[in-house]
């Protein structure tokens, strides 16, 4: 499967639990939704993957990606400590450069 740098890096500092290596794949200006909350700025996009990694052991294995310079869909299966584990999530992202802008997770 052929990702994007910044989505290689993501998953990666996912899997390592490095909450700071995840937020720098994002922009200054960027925006996450997940689980009805919005968080906005790198601090609190950093914050947010923290608590949750901590929380539930999260771990990313991608299965598919669909995208271009500007925006993508990651599918990917997730797993941790979590009810239902794993699930299948998609990641729909926004590209700002070479950092996310935007990450709904459905």
């Amino acid at each position: 499967m052929n990702l994007p740098e910044v989505i290689q890096d993501l998953v990666k500092a996912q899997n390592n639990f490095d909450s700071s290596a995840f937020a720098d794949c994002f922009s200054e200006t960027a925006i996450v939704f997940d689980e009805g909350k919005n968080y906005t700025s790198k601090t609190a996009i950093k914050n947010w993957i923290e608590k949750s990694s901590k929380e539930y052991n999260t771990a990313i294995k991608p299965l598919e990606f669909e995208g271009d310079a500007e925006k993508g869909n990651l599918k990917a299966e997730v797993s941790g400590t979590f009810p239902g584990s794993p699930v299948i999530l998609t990641y729909n992202l926004t590209f700002k450069g070479k950092h996310i802008e935007s990450l709904k997770i459905n």
